[in-house]
C-alpha cells in the first residue's frame, strides 16, 4: 500500500513538473507571447486561402526588439510569385504621415506657425468659395469664406478640402477636375488646380479626409527651397536609412513591386488594370505615391516611438509629436466616420482617444493610418509596440487594422 502511495505521488510530481516546464517553454519576446501570435498569422493566412487578399508582411516590433516578421501568401496571385519581406509596396496614403512628418520639421525650424494663413504663401487661397449644396458640383451655388484655410487645418482635414472619393457630385467634379486633364507639371500646379473647385463646407468646422497633404508638398518646397523628393531623401529617408522608399524605383526595386489586386464577381483574384507607375514620376504628391517596404516604414515608425530620434539624429522634437498625436478635431472625425467610435485626429494621424469608445483592443494615445491598398500600420507608446501590416488589395478596407489591434495586442501577456 505504501508503495502505491509513493508511485501516485511522483506521478503527481511528474505531472506537475512536466506542466511547469510546458508553461515556461513557451516563447515570449517582449512580453507578447509567440504562441498567441499565432492567432494573427491564422487570420492572415484565412485571408488569403479565401481569396480576400494575396499575401501579407507583418512586422511586429515591441520594446525595440523584433517580435514578428513574417511573408505569407503572393506578391502576384495570378502567376503564384511568393510574398517576400524585402518586396516593396505602392503606400498610398501611408504616404501622409511622412510628409507631415517632413513639414513638421520645417515647422520646428520657424519657417510659419500653425495659425498662419495658407493664403500667406500660396495667395491663390483666398479664392477659395464654399459649395452651397454639395450635390450640386463644383458649379453649383457657393459662399464667400468666412475665415482663411490655417495650415492647422490642412493638417488635420478641416479645411473644407476634398480628396474626390465620396459619392457626392462636387466630389465627382473634383476627381475630374484635380486629378484630370491638363495634367500639371509639379506638385504647385496641382496644389492651384484645387483652389478653383469649392469647398465642402467652411474651413474648422467639419472633419473630411482631403487632398490638402499635397498642399504640404507644395509648402515643403517654398520653404526649403528643394523639391519634396529631394526633401525626403536628404532629412529623412537617407539618415533613416529607408533605401527602398521613393517615388520613383531602380528597375531591380520595380521587379520586387506587390501587384494590387480585387476580386471578380466569382471572388477569385486578378491583377487591376492600372497598375502604379514605377517611374517617371514628376509630381511630389503628398497624399499618395510613395513606395516602401515593411523595412523601411518600421525604421519611421521606430523614430516616431523613441520621440522623434532615431540612429542618433533627432528629428523632430518630443514636444512637437505630443502636439501631432494629439486630438485636434474634437468629436469632428468619428461624427463624419460612425464606426470609429472613440477615436479622433491630430496632426498627420488619426488617434485612439477610447479605448471602451472604440471597443477595439488598444490604449488611449495609440495612433495609426493606413493606404488605399490595405497597407495599415499602428504605433502604441503605451506598449512601446509598433506593428505594420502589407498587402495589395482594392478596394481599403479598416477591418484589417481592427483585426490587427485585436490580434496582436491579445497576445501580450506580460
Amino acid at each position: 500500500m505504501r508503495l502505491k502511495q509513493y508511485l501516485i505521488f511522483f506521478g503527481l510530481c511528474f505531472i506537475f513538473s512536466t506542466t511547469i516546464f510546458a508553461q515556461s517553454s513557451e516563447k515570449i519576446v517582449a512580453g507578447l507571447s509567440l504562441e498567441r501570435l499565432q492567432r494573427y498569422h491564422a487570420f492572415l493566412q484565412k485571408e488569403i486561402d479565401e481569396h480576400q487578399i494575396p499575401g501579407a508582411v507583418s512586422f511586429i516590433m515591441k520594446e525595440g526588439k523584433v517580435v514578428d516578421q513574417s511573408a505569407l501568401g503572393y506578391s502576384n496571385a495570378v502567376d503564384k510569385v511568393p510574398m517576400k519581406q524585402d518586396d516593396l509596396f505602392y503606400m498610398q496614403s501611408m504616404t501622409k504621415p511622412i510628409i507631415t512628418v517632413a513639414f513638421m520639421m520645417l515647422y520646428e525650424e520657424g519657417h510659419f506657425l500653425l495659425t498662419d494663413p495658407v493664403s500667406k504663401y500660396i495667395p491663390e487661397f483666398k479664392n477659395f468659395r464654399v459649395a452651397k449644396d454639395v450635390n450640386q458640383g463644383a458649379n453649383g451655388e457657393t459662399d464667400s469664406l468666412n475665415s482663411q484655410i490655417t495650415i492647422a487645418q490642412i493638417l488635420s482635414h478641416t479645411s473644407g478640402m476634398t480628396h474626390g472619393l465620396a459619392t457626392t457630385a462636387l466630389d465627382r467634379d473634383f476627381r475630374i477636375k484635380y486629378y484630370g486633364m491638363p495634367f500639371p507639371k509639379n506638385i504647385q500646379e496641382l496644389v492651384l488646380k484645387a483652389t478653383k473647385i469649392p469647398l465642402v463646407g467652411q474651413p474648422g468646422k467639419q472633419w473630411n479626409y482631403s487632398a490638402s497633404p499635397d498642399v504640404l508638398s507644395a509648402l515643403i518646397e517654398k520653404f526649403s527651397g528643394m523639391s519634396t523628393a529631394e526633401f525626403l531623401q536628404e532629412r529623412l529617408f537617407k539618415p533613416l536609412g529607408m533605401t527602398n522608399t521613393g517615388y520613383n524605383l531602380t528597375e531591380f526595386q520595380a521587379t520586387r513591386v506587390v501587384k494590387v489586386h480585387r476580386n471578380t464577381p466569382d471572388g477569385s483574384l486578378i491583377l487591376t488594370t492600372n497598375q502604379p507607375k514605377t517611374s517617371g514620376n514628376v509630381i511630389w504628391f503628398g497624399t499618395h505615391s510613395l513606395f516602401s517596404t515593411a523595412k523601411d516604414y518600421m525604421e519611421f515608425c521606430q523614430m516616431l516611438l523613441n520621440d522623434g530620434k532615431w540612429k542618433g539624429k533627432q528629428y523632430l522634437s518630443r514636444k512637437t509629436l505630443e502636439l501631432m498625436i494629439s486630438n485636434h478635431v474634437g468629436e469632428m472625425y468619428e461624427k463624419r466616420i460612425p464606426d470609429r467610435k472613440g477615436e479622433g485626429f491630430g496632426l498627420g494621424f488619426a488617434v485612439l482617444e477610447s479605448v471602451s469608445g472604440s471597443q477595439v483592443l488598444g490604449d488611449k494615445g495609440l495612433y495609426f493610418w493606413s493606404g488605399a491598398n490595405n497597407t495599415h500600420f499602428f504605433i502604441n507608446p503605451k506598449e512601446k509596440l509598433i506593428a505594420i501590416m502589407l498587402t495589395q488589395k482594392d478596394p481599403h478596407t479598416i477591418y484589417y487594422h481592427t483585426k490587427m489591434r485585436q490580434l496582436i495586442h491579445q497576445a501580450i501577456v506580460d
